[in-house]
C-alpha cells in the first residue's frame, strides 16, 4: 500500500479513508468529505491556507490526522478552519507560520459557532512576536484542545474568543509570548487541565482579557445589564506553571476556580487581579476561588505579597482555601498578602521536590504538601466547587 502512496497525491484507501500527498489533494478532500470520512495526511510538507463548511456529524466526525505519527506531515504556514462541525485535527506539526498557527472559527457569524471540535496531538512552533497566536478559537462551542504542544509563540499559546464548553487537557506550553492560555471576549465553562507551562511569557492563564465589543460570543448586547463578562466559569486545575510572569491572571471575570495546581519560581506575583474592560455593564472582576495549589517562590523574584490587584476590581469576593506556600530563600517570608482571609493555609515548609532542577516538581514521599499541587489533583474531580 505504501508503494501506491508514493505514486498517487490521492489514494483511497477504503470506503472512508483517503491519503493524501500535497496541498491541493488535502483540499479537494476535505471541501468533497462526507460525515464519517478520514483523512490522511503523508509525510511532507504543506501550505496551510484557508478552508471551511466541514461538517461531519454525532458519531460520525471528519477527520484530519496524520498517516505517520513519527513524521507528521509540516505545514509551513496557517491552516484556518472556518464554521465546522463534528471535526477532528489530529497529529499535524505547523511550524513557522506568519500569523497564527491553527485558526478554529465561525467565520463571523457570531450567532451560529463552530462547534463539537477536537484538536490532539498537534504541535505548533515559531509564530512571529506580536499578536499571532499558536492556536485561536473564536466562536466554538463544544470543543477540546488535547495533548498538543507549543512552541515559541507571540501572543498567546491558545487565545479563546467567545468560545464554550470547552476543555484543554494535557498539552505544554513552552517559551512564550504574552500568555500561555487565555479566555476573554465572553468565553464561559472553559476547564484548563493537567498542562505544563514553562517560560509562558507575562502571564500563563489569563482568564479573561480585553476584547473588542464587537467580537464578544454572545453579542454584548444580548448579555445582563450589570452582568457582562470578559470570563465566567472558568477552571484551572492539576497544572504546572515554572517560571514566566503571573501564572494566572483574573481579568474582566465573574466566577473561576484555580485548584491543585503548583506554581515553581512565579514572576513578580503568583496572580493577578484586574479590570481591563471599562464599559458600562460589566461586572468587576469578581468571584475568584484559589485553593489547593502548591506555591514555590523565592523573596528576591516576589512583590508586594504575590498579589497584584488593580482598580475597578472586587477582590474582597475570592476565596482562598488549603494553599502551600514556601519561600525557599526566607521560609519566614512565605506568608502571601491576600485580599481576603485563607482558611487552613500552610506557610513556611519545605514541600520536597522530587528534582525541581529536573523539572519533576512532584514531592517526594512523606511531604506535607502532598495533598497541595498539581500532583494532589483527585482523579475523579470534576471541578466541582469546594468552599
Amino acid at each position: 500500500m505504501l508503494s501506491v502512496v508514493l505514486l498517487c497525491f490521492v489514494t483511497s484507501v477504503g470506503q472512508d479513508t483517503t491519503v493524501v500527498q500535497t496541498t491541493s489533494a488535502l483540499r479537494e478532500a476535505l471541501q468533497s468529505a462526507r460525515p464519517g470520512m478520514t483523512v490522511q495526511v503523508a509525510p511532507g510538507d504543506y501550505q496551510g491556507g484557508f478552508m471551511a463548511n466541514i461538517h461531519g456529524k454525532d458519531k460520525s466526525p471528519i477527520t484530519l490526522i496524520a498517516l505517520d505519527r513519527n513524521n507528521p506531515p509540516r505545514f509551513t504556514s496557517g491552516l484556518q478552519f472556518s464554521e465546522v462541525s463534528h471535526f477532528i485535527i489530529d497529529g499535524l506539526l505547523i511550524e513557522g507560520a506568519t500569523n497564527n498557527g491553527l485558526n478554529v472559527d465561525d467565520g463571523g457569524t457570531i450567532k451560529t459557532p463552530s462547534h463539537h471540535v477536537v484538536i490532539r496531538n498537534v504541535t505548533v512552533r515559531k509564530t512571529p512576536k506580536g499578536n499571532h497566536d499558536g492556536i485561536k478559537l473564536s466562536g466554538l462551542d463544544d470543543f477540546e484542545v488535547s495533548r498538543c504542544q507549543v512552541e515559541e509563540w507571540g501572543g498567546s499559546g491558545v487565545d479563546m474568543v467567545g468560545c464554550h464548553k470547552g476543555k484543554i487537557v494535557d498539552c505544554t506550553f513552552r517559551n512564550g509570548g504574552d500568555s500561555g492560555v487565555q479566555a476573554k471576549g465572553g468565553t464561559s465553562d472553559v476547564v484548563v487541565q493537567s498542562c505544563r507551562f514553562e517560560d509562558f511569557g507575562q502571564r500563563g492563564v489569563n482568564i479573561g482579557g480585553s476584547t473588542g465589543l464587537s467580537f464578544f460570543r454572545p453579542p454584548v448586547y444580548t448579555m445582563p445589564q450589570n452582568q457582562k463578562y470578559e470570563a465566567k466559569n472558568i477552571r484551572v486545575m492539576g497544572s504546572t506553571f515554572v517560571r514566566g510572569g503571573a501564572p494566572v491572571a483574573f481579568v474582566g471575570v465573574d466566577g473561576a476556580e484555580v485548584r491543585f495546581n503548583t506554581f515553581y519560581h512565579p514572576g513578580r506575583w503568583v496572580m493577578r487581579i484586574l479590570q481591563e474592560t471599562r464599559e458600562p455593564g460589566f461586572v468587576p472582576s469578581r468571584n475568584g476561588n484559589f485553593s489547593d495549589n502548591l506555591i514555590a517562590f523565592r523573596s528576591d523574584n516576589w512583590s508586594a505579597g504575590g498579589v497584584n490587584i488593580g482598580s475597578g476590581t472586587a477582590p474582597e469576593t475570592f476565596t482562598f482555601a488549603r494553599n502551600f506556600w514556601y519561600c525557599e530563600d526566607k521560609s519566614n517570608s512565605s506568608y502571601p498578602s491576600l485580599p481576603s482571609p485563607e482558611k487552613e493555609g500552610k506557610y513556611g515548609i519545605d514541600p520536597l521536590f522530587i528534582d525541581a532542577a529536573k523539572g519533576d516538581l512532584n514531592v517526594a514521599k512523606g511531604s506535607t504538601a502532598m495533598n497541595h499541587g498539581a500532583h494532589a489533583l483527585p482523579s475523579s474531580d470534576s471541578g466541582s466547587r469546594r468552599s
